[in-house]
């Protein structure tokens, strides 16, 4: 009974491996090859000629006359030359829109595209977005095969589901490489980052190609990779269609991007933050550094504020939110829900654009220098603001409180503060004599803070510091 027991159990849990091995094998690709044919002829390769500054010849080289001066001398020895590059793109309309990485065409005197069936026409650029590296690029053609985005955040582009690359590797022609969505939301350098990463091979010539989900919808456009010796080691990152659709049609009516904005400096509310902001239940937010002329000053909002809520969806971090309102259309009413010492306000904006008023409303401003005056707070030294420390310091405020010398083992200290730097509030409330400042360190203690925010302008951006507060 008992070998007859096992010997049925054993057979159940083959028959489970079996049926998981089944599923699994279905699910997993047995090829690309129906994926590749599908969408090849709407994939391009992109060539462009720049005109760039003559060399000099080899003259001081070696000698006039030497044999080695052929080896020097490859080309004219002045006057402009002519230098090409090589990239990958695709196709997004029938009547010949073609989306490529603005890094792929900048500069370029002409460019060339190539198709799948060999094919070449010149293609005249409609925009370019440096921020997000995306550019549109036109060929006069119609009834062209083209592809579709897909939503990068939907099915098909979830970590660990299949996707395949296609471009130009290296300048070797139409090239096809597969691999899985390895993380999702990557930041590199840029404002309006949201990468895809992925291991499917990308190369330098891929730049500007499509990333493929299996539906053959485009996820991704094949931007950067992460790699020590320049070649392709499994991680690289494609913009995801969610940033490139929104700036891709932009380029298309207006040749040039019209992102929202809302007309505040901000900054992350850092975890030792949260003690010093009443009703604030976790490091989540974006928290308001300054309110200049704009759509925020006029929908109410206010320097300290904690914006927690854009136009319905939950903001994390700052990142989050200048990408949704970057997103966002110019002129659109927005819903922002913010926590104003201890109570939540709702507010509505109406978002400007950022790229004709940002510089108008934060223009640029100069930094400072260094050494310093009497009374001692938290680790600091402070002085009222004086003549004499304004010109010290180049200050572009006139009141606050100066610091003009700081304990290098202070919490000031390693929070990045610095002679020069000027604290112009308080617990939200402004100071302008030490005074001022001990009155809130105090109410803040009575209130069983162990912290207290602080508004510091450095030149002319302003940001928020915590500080703990003494025993």
């Amino acid at each position: 009974m008992v070998t007859a027991f096992f010997t049925t159990l054993l057979m159940a849990l083959a028959f489970v491996v079996l049926q998981a091995s089944s599923v699994l094998s279905q699910e997993r690709p047995a090829t690309f090859a129906d994926l590749a044919e599908q969408v090849s002829p709407s994939v391009v390769n992109i060539t462009t000629s720049t005109t760039v500054a003559g060399r000099l010849g080899p003259q001081g080289l070696v000698p006039e006359g030497s044999p080695f001066e052929e080896f020097f001398n490859q080309g004219p020895r002045g006057g402009p030359q002519r230098s090409s590059a090589l990239g990958s793109g695709f196709v997004i309309s029938d009547d010949g829109f073609i989306v490529t990485n603005n890094h792929v065409i900048e500069g370029a005197d002409e460019i060339l595209i190539e198709f799948y069936s060999g094919v070449e026409l010149p293609a005249e650029l409609i925009g370019t977005d440096p921020n997000t590296d995306i550019a549109v690029l036109k060929v006069d053609a119609v009834n062209l095969p083209f592809v579709n985005f897909g939503n990068s955040n939907g099915e098909g582009a979830r970590v660990g589901d299949w996707v395949m690359a296609m471009g130009n590797p290296l300048g070797q022609g139409f090239s096809v490489s597969a691999g899985i969505v390895s993380a999702r939301n990557r930041a590199l350098s840029g404002t309006y980052d949201d990468y895809i990463q992925t291991d499917a091979a990308i190369n330098r010539g891929n730049s500007g190609g499509p990333l493929f989900n299996m539906d053959g919808e485009v996820i991704g456009v094949n931007t950067a990779i992460l790699s020590p010796t320049g070649g392709s080691i499994g991680i690289g990152f494609a913009m995801s269609s969610e940033v490139v659709v929104n700036v891709v049609d932009q380029l298309i009516e207006f040749g040039e991007t019209r992102r929202g904005w809302l007309g505040v400096r901000i900054q992350d509310v850092t975890p030792d933050m949260v003690a010093a902001i009443d009703g604030l239940d976790g490091a989540r937010g974006a928290l308001v550094t300054d309110v200049p002329a704009g759509p925020a000053e006029d929908s109410g909002m206010m320097s300290g504020d904690v914006i927690l809520i854009f136009d319905g969806i939950e903001i994390e971090d700052t990142r989050e939110l200048v990408r949704i309102v970057g997103n966002s259309p110019v002129g659109k009413e927005v819903p922002v829900t913010v926590l104003r010492e201890g109570d939540m306000e709702e507010l509505t904006v109406v978002l400007g654009r950022r790229e004709t008023s940002e510089a108008v409303a934060f223009p640029a401003a100069a930094p400072e220098e260094a050494p310093g005056e009497p009374s001692e707070i938290l680790g600091l030294s402070l002085s009222p603001i004086t003549p004499e420390l304004s010109e010290q310091f180049s200050l572009t405020v006139e009141q606050g409180l100066v610091i003009t010398g700081i304990s290098p083992d202070s919490d000031a200290a390693s929070k990045g503060l610095i002679e020069g730097d000027v604290i112009t509030e308080a617990s939200r409330q402004p100071v302008s004599s030490v005074a001022d400042l001990k009155e809130q360190i105090d109410l803040a203690i009575e209130a069983g803070r162990t912290s207290v925010l602080m508004l510091v302008r450095r030149g002319g951006d302003p940001r928020f510091v915590a500080l703990v507060l003494e025993e």
